[in-house]
């Protein structure tokens, strides 16, 4: 069975925590892992797994591959999507990749929590069962109050143990029709998880859908190796059409399975969702870093850098980062996207990333900007190495406070230690590299007209970016 990981989202649903390119996937939000590491880590203790594939945005692939290594996994592939096209093109590059149309594949989005994994380890020995037989299986969520946020499977015949045949796919309902569902006991939650074999998968895709599928084949077979990736023809693949798995198979297939999972699974769709699955204090307020709470109840408290103080409120949420501070009603979160859509409109750079941005060789943090000057603090990892490049509109002054740096300015290659300094001029090409085995931190101040990272000239770069 290979685990494949879907690790798409636009980072709206829980700004400013969350952002496009930083999304909640990559958060640790419920635990000290991220909800990508929780993800495999729950499969710990299934037996026959092999290396899992990931497909995530180009734009997040070192973010991926940094996480997948610091809980020691090793992919088969990482597979990078240009554009992304919904869940079922996605599936379908991992069925290709597949070594065997027989491998079991295990779809599981990246940004789920599931409180049971002995539940879900049983749910999923038995999707693996059924889709040895040639089922298309989906993981219906047993409900546990009227949902009008989730899409449901009407459940049918039952074909063996608790496997039943899936009788209908039905859209988001209002709320009496929820209580109506919720009474009746033969829908479920979609969950958006599902198991089938790779050859079953694409043979009922290439029966429905067989322009997406011949779409997918030819941008898999035109695709780079990029270093560890495998990187999808951006032309090819952006000429296949958008759809979901249920859209473009499961609603159409004679095959498809649902199994009930009584997991106490959360999709941490909101900061609401987030308060439910978090643990919280005598008052019912989930609290999070540096809070005091007088007074106040049922309230979802973050804060990331300052201290947050609350008097009086209940049912609201606050979260502290370290560019921008949100306050909302619990029973509104929702409408967080409004936020993010002002924030795009106006060409702001929350909307996308944090003060602190990650790149593969490590980090930056900007702490202050002004008209001609900006400041930041910069983290390499050890052997990382930044590209070689040079810039039209500013200077750049260094300064060591940890670790050990290789700096190349022009011709000449100096190493500067803790509490050394280096200027590197406008228009001089320049590198900088950690060739230590602790983490190389500087300070470095910006001067010049303009301060934007768009001002890179690249002549040589590592990870592929020139």
């Amino acid at each position: 069975m290979i685990p494949v990981i879907l690790s798409g989202g636009s980072g709206t649903r829980l700004w400013p925590l969350s952002r496009g390119q930083y999304p909640k996937q990559f958060l640790p939000l419920v635990s000290k892992y991220t909800m990508v590491q929780e993800t495999l880590l729950r499969l710990d203790g299934l037996a026959d797994l092999k290396a899992p594939i990931a497909v995530c945005n180009e734009d997040h692939r070192f973010i991926m591959a940094e996480q997948l290594r610091e809980i020691d996994a090793h992919p088969a592939a990482i597979i990078l999507e240009p554009v992304g096209k919904n869940t079922a093109p996605a599936v379908a590059v991992a069925a290709l990749t597949a070594a065997s149309e027989n491998d079991v594949l295990l779809i599981l989005p990246a940004d789920h929590v599931i409180a049971n994994t002995a539940a879900f380890h049983k749910a999923v020995m038995q999707a693996k069962q059924m889709a040895e037989q040639g089922f298309l299986v989906t993981f219906g969520i047993v409900p546990t109050e009227p949902q009008t946020g989730y899409g449901y499977i009407k459940s049918g015949d039952l074909l063996q143990e608790s496997a039943f045949k899936v009788a209908g796919f039905v859209e988001k309902p209002d709320k009496e029709t929820a209580a109506r569902y919720l009474q009746s006991g033969d829908y479920f939650w979609n969950s958006g998880m599902f198991a089938f074999t790779a050859g079953t998968f694409l043979r009922e895709l290439e029966k429905f859908n067989p322009d997406m599928l011949s779409a997918c084949k030819q941008a898999l077979a035109a695709a780079k190796a990029d270093m560890d990736f495998t990187r999808l023809d951006k032309v090819l693949f952006s000429a296949c059409p958008s759809d979901s798995i249920d859209y473009a198979v499961m609603e159409k297939t004679d095959k498809a399975v649902v199994i009930p999972l009584s997991a106490g699974w959360n999709d941490v769709g909101s900061w609401s969702a987030l308060w439910d699955v978090i643990p919280k204090d005598e008052s019912g307020n989930a609290i999070s870093g540096d809070v005091l709470a007088v007074d106040s109840s049922n309230s979802f408290i973050y804060s990331e850098n300052k201290l947050v103080t609350v008097i009086g409120v209940h049912n609201l949420v606050v979260v502290e980062t370290s560019d921008a501070v949100m306050v909302a009603s619990k029973d509104k979160v929702q409408e967080v996207k409004q936020i993010v859509d002002q924030l795009k409109k106006l060409g702001r750079s929350e909307a996308q990333t944090h003060r602190k941005v990650f790149r593969p060789w490590g980090h930056y943090d900007s702490v202050d900007c002004g008209e001609r000057h900006q400041t930041k603090r910069i983290v390499v990892k050890p052997g990382a190495k930044l590209s070689l490049q040079k810039h039209h509109h500013r200077a750049e002054h260094w300064v060591v406070v940890k670790g050990t740096a290789l700096v190349s300015k022009g011709d000449e290659q100096v190493l500067i230690t803790e509490n050394e300094s280096t200027y590197i001029p406008l228009g001089v090409v320049h590198s900088l590299e950690n060739p230590g085995v602790i983490p190389l931190e500087i300070v470095e101040v910006q001067s010049g007209s303009y301060l934007g990272e768009d001002d890179i000239v690249r002549f040589g770069d590592q990870y592929g970016r020139v």
